[in-house]
């Protein structure tokens, strides 16, 4: 990560409550943790989280622990750890010492739920799902208590380990704590704490058929690694009650609290794993790494650099208010960061080809920089001939004043090149236009030809000293800024979200572009080689972000 961005330690109510518990003297030392649990992959929002978590350990010279809280072996596997560890560290992050696993507390998690039932706070409800939820009660009305509630010690010890013996079958068991069937908090109304799961765990095999809760686990996996300051988003303020319950309510070897923030909304995108999940198995999107997805690997696969999505994310702030982020915001980080330091290059999308009818010589290379205002990155050559490919656009039979590019009988500058005025365009059967005629000034390379005024600059490759290549464009893949709230949000997918561009021309360099690094395509915009498509003799680039910021505005016309 960059020096200034450490230096730049932002300012919100989190780091307040640890300047403070760090001058009274509460704690002496920071431990935070980033607790994903490992059945998805990592998106936007959890890339704030990361920022959060870990940008706290650095600037307290603590230490942040990266835990997956794999309590739910039906829906966990180790592709998700995998893919979760290697977005951490393309963010910029290390964290402490190996990762955690709240698996590798299933016994002492287990000792803790002996301990509340040997307490009087935990008991074996036979109840099913279904009548659980039926004694709940609701938000207005009180819930009742279960009549398995007031089993004695003996028996609840002797029916949980029933349960860890697999003599249960799923559904027909579980062990709910003890706290109060009226509180007006739903979660603090015997919440179940262990439920019976007969599915092979990635990490504990077949050990276990009986698994701790999410809510049970979070806290005394927090605990157990000595975390002073546990942070989460705001779904998990009234959770607060139950996480300092049980903590306080087992010999906890340490005494963490709980603080919330907003979580992030981000226009036009989802970030509930379970629909992004639909998406994946519906075949709707390109996997979990599509680069139309808010994923952190989709947008590591479109070209989103992580200095961008770290600059993004201390620019939107923590908070405890809700609020949704237009997408144009982390567009705008990501621009700012490829102008910066992506490398200039020449691509045309849809080739009109150029002759130039009085270029004798049998070619020649130009010198172009690979950053206009940075000397230092260097300069590359590109192969200049009789023949050339231009964007179909960049040439009109007639235009009024306002069209600055290539017009019959005016002239033009091609980009780095020499002016050239058009003279006669070449056309199909079908009246379309497929190739121009001009000539050109021998001296004008590097200044304008002496009486003839060159409307404007377009950029061009050379037919034979380029490649062929795909490249795809992308638009906002739901129609709506909130598809989340839509009651049917598989019904507001952008069907025309990808246009997919088989015949465009590059440089020649490009062909061998490793994937994920950035490109400026000269006039056009933002681009990298697709980490999936893209193969010897077939590059495929996805398009990052437009130069300016077009697409909102399409969407919404």
């Amino acid at each position: 990560m960059a020096e200034e961005e450490k230096k730049a330690a932002p300012v919100n109510f989190i780091r307040q409550i640890i300047d403070a518990d760090l001058a009274s003297g509460k704690v002496d030392h920071v431990v935070t943790r980033f607790p994903p649990e490992p059945n998805g992959y990592l998106h936007i929002g959890h890339a704030k989280s990361i920022c959060l978590n870990f940008g706290i350990a650095q600037d307290y010279h603590g230490k942040c622990n990266l835990r997956f809280d794999d309590t739910n072996p039906a829906k966990e596997g180790q592709e998700y750890v995998d893919s979760i560890k290697r977005d951490v560290e393309w963010l910029g992050f290390k964290w402490d010492g190996e990762p955690h696993f709240s698996s590798d507390y299933f016994d002492r998690l287990y000792g803790f739920a002996i301990e509340l039932i040997n307490k009087g706070l935990a008991y074996v409800d036979e109840l099913s799902p279904d009548e659980i939820r039926e004694y709940r009660g609701t938000l207005t009305e009180p819930g009742k208590n279960s009549p398995y509630r007031d089993r004695s010690v003996e028996e609840n010890l002797a029916l949980f380990e029933k349960m860890k013996n697999g003599e249960f079958a799923e559904g027909k068991a579980c062990l709910r704590a003890k706290i109060d069937m009226a509180s007006s908090f739903m979660c603090m109304r015997d919440p179940v704490i262990y439920r019976i799961k007969f599915a092979e765990h990635h990490r504990t095999g077949k050990k276990w058929c009986i698994y701790p809760m999410y809510d049970f686990t979070h806290c005394l996996s927090d605990a157990i690694e000595g975390i002073t300051h546990s942070i989460c988003t705001l779904e998990f303020q009234d959770n607060r009650r139950l996480y300092d319950w049980v903590i306080e309510h087992v010999s906890a070897p340490s005494q963490p609290h709980q603080y919330e923030f907003s979580r992030l909304n981000l226009e036009y995108c989802l970030t509930s794993k379970r629909k992004l999940n639909l998406l994946v198995t519906n075949g709707i999107v390109d996997g979990w790494d599509d680069p139309r997805l808010a994923t952190i690997s989709g947008m590591r696969r479109r070209g989103f650099t992580p200095a961008a999505i770290r600059e993004f994310c201390r620019r939107i702030g923590v908070t405890k208010q809700d609020n949704t982020v237009e997408i144009s915001a982390l567009e705008t980080c990501v621009r700012d960061d490829l102008n910066e330091h992506a490398k200039r290059a020449m691509a045309v999308l849809h080739p009109l080809r150029l002759i130039i009818d009085n270029y004798e010589s049998e070619g020649e290379e130009i010198s172009a920089p690979n950053h206009p205002q940075k000397p230092e990155m260097g300069e590359r050559k590109l192969p200049f001939g009789r023949e050339l490919f231009i964007e179909q656009d960049d040439f009109r039979e007639s235009a009024n004043k306002q069209y600055k590019r290539l017009v019959l009988g005016k002239a033009v500058r091609l980009r780095y090149a020499y002016a050239v005025v058009a003279d006669s365009c070449e056309k199909n059967e079908a009246g379309e236009i497929t190739a121009v005629h001009c000539h050109y000034f021998p001296e004008s390379l590097g200044k304008d030809p002496e009486g003839v005024k060159v409307r404007g600059v377009i950029h061009w490759v050379s037919a034979e000293g380029s490649e062929e290549a795909e490249v795809r464009l992308f638009d906002r893949l739901f129609t709506v800024p909130d598809p989340g709230s839509a009651e049917d949000f598989l019904s507001v997918v952008n069907k025309d979200s990808v246009t997919v561009i088989p015949g465009a021309r590059i440089e020649k360099s490009l062909g061998s572009a490793v994937p994920g690094e950035a490109y400026q395509f000269e006039r056009t915009g933002y681009f990298c080689a697709d980490s999936k498509l893209s193969k010897p003799g077939h590059p495929v680039f996805n398009q990052t972000v437009a130069l300016k910021d077009t697409v909102k505005k399409a969407v919404s016309a």
